[in-house]
């Protein structure tokens, strides 16, 4: 019976995986290009697309923990995820049109309202296509297309501009990356969702269930929050790297490497947590991200500004696939999708005073201090996870229900 049902499960998580690639495909094309296109052409400053950034991020994150709600209620874990991810086309059709930078933010915010909607239900679904002795791996292996999307999205970007010799035409890149956004709408139909039985007993209001919040995941949240205060949005690093020197094409090769390196280390790091438990591993990504942040503030040459990005690229595999299976270890069973929610809502909501107070910061004094301030904020983060948060992630039903 196993040998039956591991190919099933494997093919369950690839095809939520291949989603996430051709969105990530789609939404890569062009992210790199948004912060100088609002700068370059739309004549916005840095604390400007900070502002939009974290507008963007916050409004969208509201949706997250209501949408994981829904997902845990009805059962329609699937159908939610769909819906969730249709706005990245109503995203590129929005950046089409717009001419000013309202309406580029405008088309971040349906962007990010798609992802509020789709983050929870997708990673219950990832959840609940194995077992928790291979958590780390499904949601490694899903990272891992995800980001490939992302590196393949940036080096889309990259051959076609290279092949623009009368500068860069924003709109075609908009135009062409409806077609990998359509393509995983479309992948749906692979995915097969596993119908749990509906609960008998009366579901308690939704704000009741903040009660059954364990002291780790309590602890997570704050961490995740404070974290988050000095995790600007991408967009600083990308006009940072163009501060250096690099040009607009070498930007985004830049970006192609940190999606890259994300999406190799992704699974053996997912793997990892598995054997020797979500801890050590969450840990080592803030710590990381304390050393890259550092790089990127006082990068002195190009040099240094792409072991950055390699840096940040190992952050980022790290800490994604494995935060979410710590989640749902110590969630209760029946609100797993409430508690991804919730996290990504906690998160979502810090980005917008993370981009405005790195805006602000870059603008006052220079390009250097919101990276040095991201760094301390991290280093605190790790520092915490390191001496209050259990050793072994794992804990029995009993403990969290």
């Amino acid at each position: 019976m196993s040998t039956t049902k591991k190919p099933r499960v494997l093919r369950n998580v690839i095809f939520l995986g291949l989603i996430s690639l051709f969105t990530d495909l789609s939404t890569e094309m062009v992210y790199p290009l948004i912060p100088l296109y609002l700068t370059m052409v739309l004549g916005a400053t840095p604390a400007l697309v900070g502002i939009i950034e974290g507008i963007a991020e916050s409004v969208a994150s509201l949706l997250k923990v209501f949408s994981g709600y829904v997902s845990d209620r009805f059962q329609k874990k699937k159908l939610l995820a769909f819906i969730g991810y249709a706005p990245g086309i109503l995203y590129k059709l929005a950046l089409l049109i717009a001419g000013t930078w309202a309406g580029v933010l405008a088309a971040r915010v349906i962007d990010r309202i798609g992802k509020g909607i789709r983050t929870a239900p997708r990673d219950v679904l990832v959840s609940e296509s194995t077992d928790k002795n291979n958590m780390g791996r499904a949601f490694g292996i899903h990272k891992a297309l995800d980001m490939l999307g992302t590196a393949l999205g940036v080096l889309i970007a990259y051959l076609i501009l290279l092949n623009m010799s009368n500068g860069i035409d924003y709109k075609l890149l908009f135009g062409l990356s409806l077609i990998p956004a359509a393509l995983g709408l479309a992948l749906f139909s692979f995915v097969k969702e596993k119908k749990l039985p509906r609960p008998t007993k009366k579901r308690e209001a939704f704000w009741k269930n903040f009660g059954k919040i364990s002291g780790q995941l309590r602890l997570y949240l704050l961490v995740s929050l404070l974290f988050t205060l000095g995790n600007s949005s991408n967009a600083f690093i990308l006009l940072k790297a163009y501060a250096v020197g690099f040009d607009t094409i070498s930007v985004i090769l830049l970006y192609l490497i940190y999606s890259a390196i994300a999406s190799i280390l992704s699974i053996p790091l997912g793997r990892l947590s598995d054997r020797i438990g979500r801890k050590k591993l969450l840990v080592s990504g803030y710590s990381t991200f304390t050393l890259c942040y550092l790089c990127f503030g006082f990068a002195p040459n190009q040099g240094v500004m792409i072991a950055a990005f390699v840096l940040y690229g190992a952050y980022t595999a790290l800490i994604t696939g494995v935060e979410r299976a710590y989640i749902v270890e110590i969630s209760p069973p029946e609100l797993k999708g409430t508690m991804l929610g919730l996290q990504a809502t906690v998160v979502g909501i810090a980005l917008l005073p993370a981009s405005i107070i790195a805006g602000i910061l870059w603008d006052t004094f220079n390009a250097t201090v919101p990276f040095v301030f991201g760094a301390a904020l991290s280093l605190v983060a790790a520092l915490l996870l390191l001496f209050l948060m259990r050793n072994n992630a794992r804990v029995s039903d009993t403990q969290v229900s």
